[in-house]
């Protein structure tokens, strides 16, 4: 039924057309005022009495038995409010969490990593991966105390404090040799019978302004290549015993490693 109430814009009677047909407050401020204009006309009264007879006509029009199993039964149910739990085992609340679990995991272990790194520990690393290629052919044979190669280093190659600490110094040797790594550095590397043991002796490092020797307390524990080594620093020089192995082969000979 069109409606055309005198007085009233285009926009004002399709809102007119449009308003409700029952007794239910208009939210719209445009559209309440249009009906308020129009609602004592006889006009307007037709046209609620048209719609809701429209209306009770659409309502008693029975669902066709076909539509009704082809809609699933839940199609019209308003869908029941997530409980916590059901919000936590959600897939994707879980592979988030589980997402966040292992960005965080992983900070922490390089946070530990970074915090237990110490001055030389680069060397030490790369002298793990020499310590896993040397054959003893490559060494000069010598059988002596450990302890007792501090002498020839320093006649013979000019290397002072390159001493082996008193935790190895009693270790039988195979052979050593005194070589420069890829950063000329003068490195002294000894063989012994203990486990196949190596050690070495390289310089510390140093601070690139002022040139002073990085100290650092203690033994540090660091691994390479399925080798594992304990590095101490003293007068400017590290000393590293490595073996094939991990940190509990090595355990047994020094205190308070880190």
């Amino acid at each position: 039924m069109s409606v055309k109430p005198p007085q009233l814009n285009r926009r004002q009677r399709q809102l007119v057309q449009c308003a409700p047909f029952n007794e239910q407050r208009i939210d719209d401020r445009s559209m309440r005022a249009a009906v308020f204009r129009v609602k004592k006309t006889e006009a307007f009264h037709h046209q609620l009495a048209f719609d809701q007879a429209v209306a009770n006509l659409v309502q008693a029009i029975p669902i066709p038995h076909q539509v009704t199993e082809w809609l699933s039964k839940g199609t019209f149910v308003a869908p029941k409010r997530r409980t916590w739990r059901q919000i936590m085992f959600n897939p994707v609340v879980v592979a988030i969490a589980i997402a966040v679990g292992v960005i965080a995991g992983i900070f922490v272990f390089k946070l530990m990593e970074r915090l237990n790194e110490f001055p030389g520990e680069p060397t030490a690393k790369r002298l793990l991966s020499v310590a896993s290629s040397t054959k003893t052919v490559i060494l000069d044979p010598i059988k002596t105390d450990a302890g007792a190669l501090s002498d020839l280093f320093f006649m013979k190659h000019r290397l002072a404090h390159y001493d082996v600490p008193p935790e190895f110094a009693d270790f039988k040797t195979l052979g050593c040799r005194v070589f420069d790594d890829e950063e000329a550095q003068r490195i002294a590397q000894i063989w012994v019978v203990e486990k196949k043991m190596q050690f070495f002796l390289f310089p510390a490092d140093r601070d690139p302004k002022s040139g002073a020797v990085q100290h650092f307390d203690g033994w540090r524990y660091v691994d390479q290549d399925r080798w594992t080594g304990v590095v101490q620093e003293k007068n400017g020089v590290c000393f590293m015993a490595a073996v094939r192995g991990s940190e509990k082969d090595l355990a047994a000979y020094v205190k308070d490693a880190k």
